[in-house]
């Protein structure tokens, strides 16, 4: 986006400025209010922010005194006055936005992709001559409506390009915006601007451009906007726009390119004959209802690069006019949705290599060859099956990204994956997938993420898999997998940002190569054979460590090469963790969940001390093995925890008061194991459920019902001296219910910090 706006306001620069001026000094100098006005807006930059072209005004190498010749300023050769600055891109920070009322011929303004601040409502009400205005990728404010009315009182008879995207303006878009009758683009998206859309925008008959996308928008689009002959380019997505969208809306837009209504309440209704009177390069629909069947005018839309229709509740199955209309397509997007039925056998070319994105559908039969040329390939939560041994052909060296899972796909997975190498993301989880996990997979050098949970793969891991040196999520959990947990994967993968060997048959010590996986947030080596002692080397574990800096979404950046270009693309990790018993789904709050998890193996020897270094931990596991030893004193310093579960272990001694300081806990069981002592009391503690103590005999005290043996004194003390009691006994009581309520304050919002956490983190 930022992109566009500064080609644009080049393009305008180039329409306007180039043929009124020569470009070159005046002949007369630069006049002086116009110099001073220029040295105020250098002089209220933040000094180590000023780029080399502002730092020079007013130098000896600015040429000194005279403003035309300092760079990015541009004068009249007639009259000596300003009338162009190009200022994009230079870093600037400040609030100097109240200088220019002294350049009455400024006719191009650029300061787009700064980090300029300040209101600019009154800032240019002078400037009668503007043509062109860009003020883009700043940090500016102010009312737009105020705005508008400053533009209105003499530039709206000049003014044809305003670009204001991502800033913080806020207000309605008034009706006055249809009296600046000669603006041919229109950007505004990125702000916070509220309320409806004027119906005055259709007097706006020059405009090519119009970007609203992300502000705060609400209402009906005005059937208006069907008018504005010019339209190139329409893009009001991610608003909150409501109603229905019809023909009315589109009837004299012939020249319209670029659409996009996404991620607002927008129903398009269009009768089934409606012959648009366009032709889409792109077109952005997604979370649009326009279901239940495939719509129709699509079919004539034959050359289009881009179409996104996912989430728009279209039920039918996919026409067998739609896989002939846009071979030069780059993008192809129809996820979830209901659509049903079959691929079609018949063999179809690709010009290019799209990105294609049919997931989470109930689309059924095997995967046809022609989908493997493509750059990205999900197929992901529909009832696919078949054989996949197409993938071994050349057309799928281009995949970047493919991802199969939550399929029917029950085969040995073939071993051709050799000419893959540009593959980053390779997720076959949930399938029938069975055998020995391919040594091929080892040439896929490239490789970021591979996902192979929930198949019957057998055996040991293949060392091949150690030249995936990229390697940063690997999840091979709910397989048959066995062996000895190589020490290779822990030494030879440096970059392991998840690694989950969960649910399989695995034994044999941890090895020491642990220690070296120091980017590692999530480690579950769970339910499996896996002997000997933890090591205490725990401290290495840099990323577990550090209670801050944790990267909220895990995210990888990569280039796919569509066929026409090379083009960066990036994907956001997700991951299924057991949390508190139960499986979730985290994408968005992915790397807030740092997490280790031991349990349900044969684990011996005491918990390393080493333990309490992990202080960015927000879940530890080691329930159901045969630790021993006490519960270090010290582990409050995991004051991050939420969910602690150390049950069904041989712990002996007392709980560490220390627990007090962990206020997040939410979910912790002690259970099964050889406590003793009290339970500590004044600590939100006594808010848990009695079974997270249960099955420790010698465990005593609230939530208990076992009663230690001094409070049995004390109650029967304060039984006998009920009716008399002394100075020290109202302390004890009071002392009593004051630790009570502060355990109580400290506990509920501990449990329902951790519960509105939770809710986040399944929601994402």
């Amino acid at each position: 986006m930022a992109i566009v706006d500064l080609r644009r306001c080049f393009q305008l620069w180039y329409a306007f400025a180039v043929p009124l001026l020569h470009m070159s000094p005046s002949v007369n100098g630069c006049i002086e209010r116009e110099r001073q006005a220029l040295l105020a807006f250098k002089q209220g930059l933040v000094v180590d922010t000023r780029s080399q072209i502002v730092s020079t005004w007013g130098t000896s190498e600015g040429q000194n005194n005279d403003c035309c010749r300092w760079k990015g300023v541009y004068c009249s050769n007639q009259t000596g006055q300003v009338v162009e600055l190009q200022l994009g891109s230079q870093s600037l920070q400040g609030s100097a936005m109240d200088v220019w009322g002294n350049m009455s011929s400024l006719a191009v303004l650029n300061l787009t992709d700064n980090q300029l601040e300040g209101d600019i409502t009154n800032s240019f009400s002078e400037l009668c001559s503007l043509r062109s205005l860009g003020l883009s990728n700043n940090n500016l404010s102010g009312e737009f409506p105020k705005f508008v009315q400053i533009l209105s009182k003499c530039s709206q008879k000049q003014l044809e390009g305003l670009y204001l995207s991502n800033n913080r303006l806020s207000g309605e878009i008034p009706e006055s915006i249809g009296q600046i009758s000669l603006l041919t683009e229109l950007s505004l998206y990125g702000n916070q601007l509220s309320g409806r859309i004027p119906a005055s925008i259709g007097q706006m008959q020059s405009l090519t451009r119009l970007s609203l996308y992300g502000n705060r928008l609400s209402g009906r689009i005005p059937e208006s906007i069907g008018q504005m002959s010019n339209l190139v380019y329409i893009n009001l997505g991610k608003n909150s726009l409501e109603g229905v969208i019809s023909e009315t809306h589109f009837s004299k837009l012939s020249k319209l390119k670029y659409l996009d209504l996404s991620s607002n309440s927008l129903v398009l209704n269009f009768h089934s004959d409606w012959v648009p009177p366009f032709q889409l390069s792109v077109i952005i629909l997604w979370s649009c209802k326009m279901g239940p069947y495939f719509p129709q005018w699509l079919q004539t839309q034959k050359n289009y690069s881009s179409l996104d229709i996912s989430n728009t509740t279209i039920s039918d199955i996919i026409p067998s006019w739609f896989w002939g209309l846009s071979r030069t397509a780059v993008v192809i997007n129809l996820s979830h949705n209901q659509i049903r039925g079959t691929f079609p056998s018949s063999t179809m070319e690709f010009a290019f290599y799209p990105k294609l994105n049919f997931s989470s559908n109930q689309l059924e039969g095997p995967i046809p060859s022609f989908l493997s040329k493509s750059s990205s390939l999900d197929l992901s939560s529909n009832k696919l099956s078949g054989f996949i041994s197409f993938l071994c052909g050349i057309k799928a060296s281009n995949l970047t990204l493919l991802d199969l899972s939550s399929n029917l796909v029950s085969e040995e997975l073939p071993d051709c994956w050799t000419h893959l190498e540009n593959l980053v993301v390779l997720e076959l989880c949930d399938n029938g997938f069975l055998g020995k996990i391919p040594t091929t997979l080892g040439n896929l050098y490239s490789l970021e993420t591979l996902k192979l949970k929930r198949n019957r793969f057998v055996g040991e891991l293949p060392s091949s898999l150690m030249n995936c040196k990229h390697l940063k999520v690997f999840d091979v959990a709910e397989n048959q997998l066995s062996g000895l947990i190589p020490g290779w994967l822990l030494f030879e993968l440096p970059k392991l940002v998840i690694l989950i060997l969960r649910s399989n048959r695995f034994y044999g010590r941890i090895p020491l190569q642990l220690c070296n996986l120091t980017h590692v947030q999530i480690l579950d080596f769970s339910i499996n054979n896996i002997s000997g002692t933890i090591p205490k080397c725990l401290s290495n574990l840099t990323a577990l460590v550090d209670k801050g800096n944790s990267i909220l979404t895990i995210t990888h950046h990569y280039s796919s090469d569509f066929g026409n270009g090379i083009f960066s693309e990036s994907y956001d990790e997700r991951a299924t963790l057991i949390w508190k018993g139960m499986m979730s789904e985290y994408k968005s709050t992915l790397g807030l969940v740092k997490s280790f998890h031991l349990s349900s193996n044969q684990l011996t020897g005491e918990i390393p001390k080493e333990i309490i270094h992990l202080g960015g931990l927000v879940s530890l596991n080691l329930s159901r093995n045969h630790l021993t030893g006490q519960i270090n004193p010290d582990i409050g310093k995991l004051e991050l925890l939420q969910s602690l579960d150390l049950s069904r272990n041989q712990i002996y001694g007392r709980i560490p008061t220390s627990l007090f300081q962990i206020y997040g806990l939410g979910d912790l069981d002690l259970s099964n194991n050889n406590l003793s002592g009290n339970i500590p009391m004044g600590s939100q503690l006594q808010n848990f459920d009695p079974s997270a103590f249960a099955e420790n005999p010698l465990l005593c005290g609230l939530p208990l019902q076992r009663m230690c043996d001094q409070e049995k004194e004390k109650g029967s003390v304060q039984q006998t001296g009920l009716g008399n009691q002394d100075h020290e006994g109202g302390l004890v009581t009071r002392g009593f219910y004051i630790s009570m309520g502060l355990g109580f304050a400290f506990g509920f919002w501990g449990v329902s910090g951790t519960l509105m956490f939770h809710e986040l983190a399944r929601s994402t």
